[in-house]
């Protein structure tokens, strides 16, 4: 047993010592136990083993609470009142510096016999210097005794000339990009790396170390600090490239459709070579949205741990040895925004397992203007680490060589135990916020000792030269070579031309959509939907199946898929999946509870009645099938959950990935994610998507929330012209489809095109079950597609005095309210595409009827709210007729939550358009 962990030892000095002087415990006393009996044991012996004891609390108590009185921060200005631990006072476990003691496990110098002195002073260079460590509150022992382990190396840890070489470089050539961007572009937000230098070795040695350890691939999260010092000092970014960015010039060829995104969101796509190792990086695109790419790092990081076949993702401890995760922070936004908190909760759980994440988190100690104690209400900012018991290294970043070998630390223990550890670097800002920002309005007495300091790059040469392991001159001189290419890169600007890096590798033959109007064959042959149908509900004779979905939704769908009609909801979504499946593409679908879905009708995933196992029958369609569906039941997150979603997605186009909110309002919680990535990806950064977004939407009396799922948002989002009949090329669909099989070949034709779009689907709730809601297979056979408006076969057209035009659930209200009127003069045309518009399909259908005198709108939503908005000035522009409105009035609640006003209110929007 560990002595330093040892509860019997805890105990034993905890009460009134007499009430133990008869106990016996052999790692204690050094007695073998025969007997119950008590045993008496000698004073001395006693009072020696005593003291070794309460040793070792005092050893633990440093492993616990040394860093609550490190040298951490390098811009300390005021006294710090914890730099007194009444933890580790020699006086609260019975000692003196004198007292001679026997002590191992700590700095590894094996056993050994000194003064408490001797021993306190070991303790304090490890746990109470310029690198502090958390990790007691982690709940696996193995854990924490390698990390303690691991810790009491590093003041013995000594570093070679080259790698010190190294890190000044990289110092050096951060200060003078920094200078050289400040001279020749003074107006410029570069977000610089000044003051916060000590991240660049942790970079270094992180990425050789990975190189060195066979990892093929990095996906890193970054913001704005230092990112652009990171891109042209490390990851072989072309500063022309950059300064034809500064000079306003576009990134991309003209070729492409793009609007561009500020500089501190550029990225690199690079192989970083160390000796003969080579591992590729890939630095994502991020918002200005603190945080958000967080979750789209993950994503991006198991999509490409699932192309590679790496890991078995939750079944076993086996984890990735091919694709590792960093993601980088800011102090005041990894204790403030709540998608860390999220990213943390789904970082264990199956599907969204990565392996670990490693956490860099450049700790500028003031969130734009907000010093950290009014940032926060726990000590540090990485204190949300603690909520996965995820091990924290705290750093004086002004010690390079400190910030190195934590870095070693930290990707040794992602490896060994494949989970999430945090390096928060404690630094500072020179300038502020940016450049241009006067930091002494709110941080006056911060920065009277921020500028009467040496840089981290200055201080580090003088080290250096002060141990004769460089001079002067060499400083000098790297300083010079490396402004002298910057100076030529600056000249190369302005003859730079855009390289063409998009659509490679996984993209290689897709491109961007076309301006016209495609129509795609997603049919699949009849015997092919009866063998997808089929296998979606078989399962293993040994699988003990719940008997109401054995009654209702197996027997129910093998009698659909034989008989090759009213093939319902959720048996088309089936078929769409499968059969994708079976030409090798990939499908995921994410959200909370999907595998039986919120209105229990997809069943997608099957969990054993006894067991509690699950098995996803689609998977075991065929022995030889390449195509896998995972089933991703998610925690209760939507920000983080979507924002995976979407990093997934971009990683490869042949991964259907979708995600279900719960409620169709649901999505609001991630509207970051929809406005920052999912709607303008392409458009700022040429990056495709082919996300499906589920929202179950329909007035059914539930109340406000869960009703709508807010069309008119999204389509305020599409940049669906007023002007002209739109294209493909639209940046976000957004269809409500009112059949199983229009559902089928949207989701199959997010495949089969040689380009990728988000989809937004409003799917329904209660057209789940309703008989009329069916489809049949020659509806789903070759030469078949999604149609963007569906006409009315059921009137003569000649007789048609009054087109309707509706989308959804609302449509079969109307129907039904038309049958029992016997009304033959109105004719009801569904809109099932609002973008791209539909103007052709519109235009086709609306001719058929030359003796309408009336066009109407009829919606569910309140005026202000669903398609009325938007589809009018498009439809009196594009058709070129004039359309009025029917439905609910206008609202600041989307729905009511009186039953019986519901209840009126439904007649009312169902009767009024046949007598407007």
């Amino acid at each position: 047993m560990n002595i330093n962990r040892c509860s019997i030892c805890l105990r034993l000095v905890k009460a009134n010592v007499n009430k133990f002087r008869n106990y016996h415990s052999e790692h204690v006393f050094g007695f073998k136990r025969k007997t119950r009996k008590a045993f008496q044991v000698p004073d001395e012996v006693y009072a020696a083993r005593c003291k070794e004891s309460n040793f070792y609390r005092l050893v633990t108590a440093y492993k616990q609470h040394g860093h609550k009185c490190s040298n951490i921060d390098p811009v300390a200005f005021t006294q710090n009142a914890s730099s007194v631990v009444p933890e580790l006072d020699l006086k609260r476990y019975g000692l003196s510096i004198n007292n001679e003691v026997t002590f191992t496990g700590i700095v590894n110098v094996g056993k050994h016999r000194g003064t408490v002195s001797y021993a306190e002073e070991q303790l304090r260079n490890i746990y109470c210097q310029h690198i502090a460590t958390e990790f007691s509150h982690l709940e696996d022992e193995e854990e924490i005794e390698w990390l303690s382990q691991e810790i009491e190396k590093l003041p013995r840890q000594a570093i070679d000339n080259d790698t010190k070489l190294q890190i000044l470089t990289d110092l050096l050539k951060s200060e003078c990009f920094d200078q050289f961007l400040g001279i020749k572009f003074g107006s410029l937000k570069r977000y610089g790396a000044e003051g916060a230098e000590g991240m660049f070795p942790f970079f270094t040695n992180f990425f050789r170390l990975a190189a060195e350890d066979n990892i093929e691939q990095i996906v890193l999260a970054m913001p704005h600090r230092g990112r652009l010092n990171l891109l042209t000092g490390i990851l072989n970014f072309s500063p022309a490239r950059m300064f034809s960015k500064i000079k306003g010039n576009s990134d991309f060829p003209d070729k492409y459709k793009a609007s561009g995104d500020v500089l501190s969101h550029l990225i690199a796509s690079t192989d970083l070579k160390y000796g003969d190792k080579t591992v590729h990086l890939s630095l994502l695109y991020n918002p200005s949205h603190l945080e958000a790419v967080n979750p789209v790092s993950m994503g991006k990081t198991r999509a490409k741990q699932m192309i590679t076949g790496d890991g078995d993702y939750g079944q076993s401890n086996e984890w990735s040895d091919k694709v590792i995760n960093l993601q980088v922070h800011g102090d005041a936004a990894i204790a403030g925004q709540g998608i860390n908190q999220e990213c943390l909760m789904l970082s264990r759980v199956p599907h969204f397992e990565v392996g670990g994440s490693v956490h860099l988190v450049v700790n500028n100690q003031v969130g734009f203007t907000t010093p950290a104690a009014r940032g926060r209400s726990s000590r540090y900012c990485t204190d949300v680490a603690r909520i996965i018991s995820a091990p924290v290294i705290h750093v004086n970043g002004d010690l390079p060589e400190e910030v190195l070998k934590v870095s070693k630390v930290a990707f040794e223990y992602q490896r060994k135990f494949r989970k999430d550890i945090f390096v928060d670097i404690n630094c500072y800002r020179l300038w502020g916020h940016n450049e241009l920002d006067d930091p002494t309005f709110t941080n006056p007495a911060l920065y009277n000792v921020i500028r009467s300091k040496k840089t981290v790059p200055q201080m580090y040469a003088d080290k250096l030269i002060n141990e004769g392991i460089v001079s002067e001159d060499i400083c000098k001189n790297t300083v010079e070579s490396h402004r002298a290419w910057l100076n030529d890169e600056l000249k190369a600007a302005e003859t730079y031309k855009p390289e063409d890096l998009h659509f490679k590798n996984n993209w290689d033959g897709y491109s961007q959509a076309e301006d016209a109007v495609t129509t795609w064959d997603t049919g699949v042959d009849t015997d092919l939907l009866t063998f997808v149908g089929s296998k979606s509900v078989q399962y293993p004779n040994d699988f003990n199946i719940h008997p109401t979905l054995l009654r209702t939704h197996i027997k129910n769908r093998l009698s659909k898929v034989s008989e090759g009609e009213n093939v319902d909801w959720s048996t088309a979504e089936a078929l769409a999946m499968g059969s994708l499946l079976f030409q090798g593409y990939n499908v995921r679908i994410s959200g909370q509870d999907v595998g039986r879905g919120t209105f229990c009708h997809r069943h997608v995933m099957m969990v054993d009645q006894k067991s509690n196992s699950t098995y996803v029958p689609l998977n075991h369609m065929h022995k030889d099938q390449n195509g896998f569906l995972e089933v991703a039941n998610s925690i209760l997150s939507e920000e983080a959950v979507l924002g995976y979603e979407y990093g997934y997605s971009v990683e490869s186009p042949r991964n259907l990935v979708m995600w279900e909110a719960q409620f169709g309002d649901f999505f609001n919680g991630a509207q970051v994610i929809f406005d920052t990535f999912i709607t303008s990806g392409e458009e700022k950064w040429l990056w495709q998507s082919g996300l499906t977004v589920l929202l179950p939407h329909g007035y059914d009396g539930a109340g406000p929330e869960h009703s709508s799922s807010r069309i008119e948002r999204f389509l305020q989002l599409t940049d669906s012209k007023e002007t002209k009949p739109d294209g493909d090329n639209v940046n976000m669909q957004v269809c409500q489809p009112s059949t199983p099989a229009q559902y089928f070949h949207l989701l199959r034709r997010q495949m089969v095109r040689n380009f990728r779009k988000p989809l937004i689907i409003i799917t329904p709730k209660t057209l789940l079950r309703h008989p009329k809601c069916t489809s049949n297979f020659m509806e789903m056979t070759p030469g078949t597609h999604f149609k963007p408006v569906i006409g009315d076969s059921s009137v003569e057209p000649s007789k048609v005095k009054k087109v309707l035009l509706t989308s959804g659930k609302h449509y079969y209200s109307l129907a039904e309210k038309r049958e029992n009127l016997k009304t033959n003069d109105t004719a009801l045309i569904r809109v099932e595409s609002f973008s791209p518009f539909p103007t052709i399909e519109l235009q086709t259908e609306l001719s058929k009827y030359p003796n309408a005198t009336k066009v109407l709108w009829c919606q569910e939503e309140p005026r202000n709210m669903g398609a009325w908005t938007f589809f009018k000035p498009r439809f009196e522009n594009l058709v070129g007729k004039k359309i009025s409105y029917v439905g609910r009035e206008t609202s600041a609640a989307p729905a009511i939550g009186v039953g019986k006003i519901h209840q009126q209110e439904a007649e009312e929007v169902t009767t009024k358009p046949f007598f407007n």
